[in-house]
């Protein structure tokens, strides 16, 4: 009876876990909301827009930057209003979002990203991951990290 149990016993864990389940994300009705704030930010990231900044940017945002370097929101704003860093393109290869917590939302995935600065453009692809959280029934850009892939690694063969 007892190896009966442990043999059971995974298979009960899987069950329950499966029913546990929190809903796939596409089928989770935050993800279109998320998709629309995201497009929201990209564009006035690009547009370089400190009021729709202001506005989607978490008071709390850590931006940082696949060379290391770590914005608050304020250095961050500054940096994309004075012009210092100017993206020319966000263009996504892929987007995921995942729920782990209330109010949490984790966006992963790949982007070619162009950006201009003093010393001329850099076009790169970054795998990414972004947080979003809810703040008074509104989503905000908490936090984003990202890393530079080789072109072969992103499959993209995209220009250097």
């Amino acid at each position: 009876m007892k190896s009966l149990l442990f043999r059971l016993l995974p298979l009960l864990a899987f069950t329950f876990a499966l029913a546990l389940a929190p809903l796939r994300a596409d089928d989770d009705p935050r993800t279109p909301h998320l998709k629309t704030a995201d497009d929201e930010r990209v564009a006035a990231t690009i547009s370089a827009d400190r009021s729709k900044l202001t506005a989607i940017f978490s008071d709390d945002l850590r931006y940082a930057h696949s060379s290391g370097t770590v914005d608050t929101k304020a250095s961050y704003m500054d940096a994309l209003t004075s012009g210092r860093t100017k993206y020319v393109s966000i263009e996504y290869q892929e987007r995921n979002f995942t729920f782990p917590a209330p109010k949490i939302a984790l966006m992963t995935g790949r982007a070619q990203v162009e950006v201009a600065k003093d010393d001329g453009k850099t076009v790169m692809i970054l795998a990414f991951l972004g947080v979003w959280r809810e703040e008074n029934g509104q989503w905000r850009f908490l936090a984003w990290q990202s890393c530079k892939l080789p072109d072969a690694a992103a499959g993209t063969g995209a220009a250097k």
